[in-house]
């Protein structure tokens, strides 16, 4: 009854160290996936709340004084619209002050910021 015990050779304790090593780089990968996911989603929200609120401070102009702004300035001063420059372009086209303005938001590309 005399057993001997062997040391495990360094490719068997590679062996069974695989499927937990790649499952947890596997688990690692999708959830910074996840994040980057959730980071675009967020960031198509902002764009999209941002161009709501150009509008709507727009319309609110348009109810209140008859006429549509003749530019971003002018809603900026009166109307309180808040858009971070820094982040987004506003592109703000006058058709005529009873025609809704082209009204588009854009990023602000990472290279290009002041």
């Amino acid at each position: 009854m005399d057993q001997q015990f062997k040391p495990k050779k360094d490719h068997a304790l590679l062996k069974d160290l695989f499927l937990p090593i790649a499952s947890f780089l596997l688990f690692i990968l999708l959830f910074n996936f996840g994040i980057q996911s959730l980071s675009k989603t967020a960031d198509g929200q902002q764009l999209r709340f941002a161009e709501q609120a150009v509008r709507r401070a727009a319309v609110q102009c348009y109810t209140i004084e008859g006429r549509y702004p003749a530019n971003v300035e002018y809603l900026r001063e009166n109307y309180g619209l808040a858009v971070d420059s820094d982040r987004y372009v506003i592109h703000y086209q006058r058709l005529g002050g009873n025609l809704l303005p082209e009204i588009a938001v854009f990023p602000v590309e990472k290279g290009q910021r002041k």
